[in-house]
């Protein structure tokens, strides 16, 4: 994935979380389905260009994208002007999920759509949620956020967005130090979402 992402880490994930996540971002306007097709396009590993596409149905994507079988699911999500959302769920060396959501080639309004979208799936998620990170333009994306927002052990060189992570990590980590921040349980909250005061 490349430019603008969103990045979350989940302690545990299963087929209810994703069934739960898939349903509040439909909700949102932000589906599995192509809104021309219907179809569902789970992706294949491999090189954007010569990626494999299969079609399946929902159940399958949850089943699929719940983790119980493999350890990475590629899929595409779609908005109702039929800009796609490549989106990833994996299990990491450690245990940990990523779900990451790729927003390059969507204009200012999908890509706000978007991120308010998973914000809201996420914040839903938030008692197996350790944190997440947005970048909209994809400047930190070089980053270890993994490492950042699990152990707070590692450091960036761009600024994101918006960065959550839980205030263990932030009083660990000395670029939090003195930025304008705010709790909302579990994570301390760093970035654009910070309300001005």
């Amino acid at each position: 994935m490349s430019d603008g992402f969103f990045y979350s880490y989940h302690l545990g994930w299963s087929r209810p979380d994703a069934e739960s996540l898939l349903g509040d971002l439909e909700a949102a306007g932000v589906r599995p389905d192509h809104p021309a097709t219907r179809r569902i396009t789970l992706m294949g590993p491999g090189p954007r260009r010569t990626v494999t596409q299969s079609w399946v149905t929902r159940d399958q994507l949850v089943l699929l994208a719940g983790l119980q079988r493999l350890d990475q699911v590629d899929f595409l999500l779609w908005l109702r002007s039929g800009a796609e959302v490549p989106a990833r769920v994996r299990r990491t060396s450690d245990g940990t999920v990523a779900v990451q959501f790729a927003l390059c080639g969507l204009n200012g309004d999908e890509r706000e759509t978007v991120v308010r979208a998973v914000r809201e799936a996420i914040g839903r998620a938030s008692v197996l949620c350790v944190g997440f990170v947005v970048d909209r333009e994809g400047a930190s994306q070089a980053t270890d956020w993994r490492g950042f927002i699990e152990e707070g052990t590692v450091y960036f060189d761009h600024w994101p967005d918006t960065l959550a992570v839980r205030p263990e990590v932030a009083a660990l980590q000395p670029q939090l130090s003195g930025v304008n921040s705010f709790e909302q349980s579990p994570w301390v909250v760093y970035g654009s979402d910070v309300p001005s005061r």
